[in-house]
C-alpha cells in the first residue's frame, strides 16, 4: 500500500511542492515517512509515499487534546 498526495503548482504552492520532495527524498530517517516517487500530472504534483495508518499527525492534533509530555515525545521524535 502507499499514499499519494497531490499538490497543486500554482502560485506560493510551487515552492512548497519542492521543498517537499527535496526534504523527503533527502532524508532517511524511522520518524518520517518515506518517499517512493513523484509524477507531474495535468500540473499537479503527485508524490508517492509509504503508507501509515492512522492519519496525519495534522489531523491527530487538530482531534486530540495532546498532554505537554507527549507534546514533547512527539516533538522529540
Amino acid at each position: 500500500q502507499v499514499a499519494i498526495k497531490k499538490m497543486s503548482l500554482r502560485g506560493q504552492n510551487r515552492e512548497r511542492a519542492v521543498n517537499e520532495i527535496l526534504l523527503l527524498r533527502d532524508k532517511k530517517n524511522p520518524n518520517i515517512v518515506n518517499f517512493l516517487d513523484s509524477f507531474l500530472v495535468d500540473g499537479d504534483l503527485w508524490l508517492v509515499m509509504e503508507y501509515m495508518d492512522g492519519g496525519t499527525l495534522q489531523d491527530i492534533v487538530r482531534q486530540t487534546r495532546m498532554a505537554e509530555g507527549e507534546m514533547a515525545a512527539v516533538c522529540r521524535e
